[in-house]
């Protein structure tokens, strides 16, 4: 399969080429892997108008017609799966099956779209509360909130795409995006596929790779009414201090953590974190960072998984036998690997892997790492897991809190008190129990808290972000 040479950018529903001065690299090779158009700050005023306008015929379509858009879209990705698939793995750097893998979460989260555009309640209240009140009635609906914004990453350039589009479709909202420009190609087929529905109005939406320089509008311009960022802690919380009016939905970063029981299946266990650790090398915000072995099992785990890991196959992620591909690039592994360099000049212990050559890190394992290093205190985002051990379930919990970040905690317990002990106690977005923080279903309630961000996604409550509640009072005469 080979990609095109140069695509365009998608201005008010239609293709446009006004260059093609955006570079995308093979994460592998290194080597041009195409070109795109990149837009100008003339060409996202001219987005922004265009989904001004489009917001009130947006915001009449029926959700039959909301629907049938987003049906569209899965039928598409699907007849298109293959290249989506390749595509990603080119831009991204990911192993083909776990392209694979986002292609089909791509396909899921627009079907569960489609069916929640037909799903938009209201509620009838009753107001005779009092006296004064008896003869009035409310009922409320939602609305779509208008104009959206919407910066996606590299990590998951599909999926976490798909997880503003998809929403927006369904509630009625015209949109700009701006993908990663290390990874816009599968947004810009998003919009190639946007584009064959005639029935959305023009100005419904855009997707526009641009640079960080030339793209402050998507953050500061007040027509837009919401802005959904996912990507790091530190733009993100930027861009909301900037981002004056607008509703500001964030997902960022974390340096989520697993706990082991002794009673868990360590079998089990050792496959998930695997998954957890190290697919996609590490680089998503709830990837398993910190591993929390009951002291009764240590040993046995942490031998199992030492020799587990010295398994994984490094190499071409277009080869069906890698898993462990390039990281974005060859300044995020050396700042990695030199976050690995200091933890070990402290004190830690290196159990496997702390290799680089290029972007190529290698799947890494460590123990003994001092709690003050960077490896424990900030977000890896690379084929890293610590390790450590616990005696005390509550310290365990304590551990697992012990952290700026709060999106998503694994737990592997038998012990239903346990769980429901984290499920209080834990301050994160998720609990997920006899699995990895990294699981994610794409119709729940998905973020975090503290510095991992604000809000939630999964269609329905990315929906409820996107809309405004519309109250009706009346009174019976």
């Amino acid at each position: 399969m080979k990609l095109k040479d140069v695509y365009p950018l998608y201005l008010n529903n239609k293709a446009a080429q006004p260059n093609s001065d955006l570079v995308v690299t093979d994460k592998f090779t290194g080597e041009v892997a195409f070109r795109t158009a990149l837009a100008t700050p003339d060409v996202i005023d001219e987005a922004i108008a265009g989904a001004v306008r489009a917001a009130e015929p947006m915001a009449r379509l029926a959700s039959y017609e909301k629907r049938d858009v987003l049906a569209h879209c899965v039928a598409r990705f699907q007849e298109r799966f293959d290249e989506l698939a390749y595509a990603l793995c080119v831009e991204a750097g990911k192993p083909i099956a776990d392209s694979e893998g986002e292609v089909t979460r791509l396909i899921d989260t627009f079907r569960i779209a489609a069916e929640e555009a037909t799903r938009n309640y209201g509620e009838v209240q009753p107001l005779d509360i009092s006296p004064r009140a008896r003869s009035y009635m409310g009922m409320w609906k939602r609305v779509p909130i208008g104009p959206c914004s919407f910066i996606s990453p590299f990590n998951f350039p599909l999926n976490l795409a798909a997880h503003k589009i998809a929403p927006a479709i369904a509630m009625g909202c015209p949109f700009v995006m701006k993908p990663a420009s290390l990874t816009p190609l599968g947004a810009i087929i998003m919009g190639e596929v946007l584009a064959e529905c005639d029935v959305l109005p023009e100005g419904a939406f855009s997707i526009l790779p641009a640079s960080r320089d030339g793209a402050d509008l998507f953050t500061t311009d007040e027509r837009l009414k919401l802005l959904s960022f996912t990507g790091s802690p530190g733009v993100g919380w930027d861009l909301k201090a900037r981002a004056g009016k607008k509703k500001v939905v964030l997902e960022l970063g974390g340096n989520a953590a697993v706990v082991v029981d002794r009673d868990a299946d360590l079998d089990h266990a050792l496959e998930r974190i695997i998954f957890g650790g190290y697919y996609q090398s590490g680089q998503s915000c709830i990837h398993v960072q910190r591993a929390i072995i009951h002291a009764d099992v240590y040993d046995r785990f942490r031998d199992m998984l030492t020799a587990r890991v010295r398994t994984l196959k490094s190499g071409d992620p277009k080869h069906r036998d890698t898993f462990i591909g390039p990281m974005i690039s060859e300044k995020e592994a050396r700042r990695l690997k030199g976050w690995i360099d200091d933890a070990i000049a402290v004190g830690a212990t290196l159990l496997a892997g702390g290799g680089c050559n290029g972007n190529m890190l290698e799947a890494t394992l460590l123990e003994n790492v001092p709690a003050d290093t960077d490896l424990v205190r900030e977000e890896a985002f690379g084929p890293v897991v610590i390790l450590s051990q616990f005696t005390d379930w509550d310290a365990a919990l304590a551990e697992v809190n012990d952290s700026k970040f709060g999106l998503q905690a694994g737990l592997f317990t038998r012990d239903l008190h346990k769980v429901l002990a984290a499920w209080d106690h834990l301050d994160v977005g998720g609990v997920v129990v006899n699995d990895v923080s990294s699981y994610r279903v794409d119709n729940m309630p998905y973020g975090g808290v503290k510095d991992s961000g604000l809000g939630r996604e999964g269609v329905r409550f990315a929906m409820e972000d996107m809309s405004e509640i519309r109250n009706l009072i009346i009174r019976r005469t």
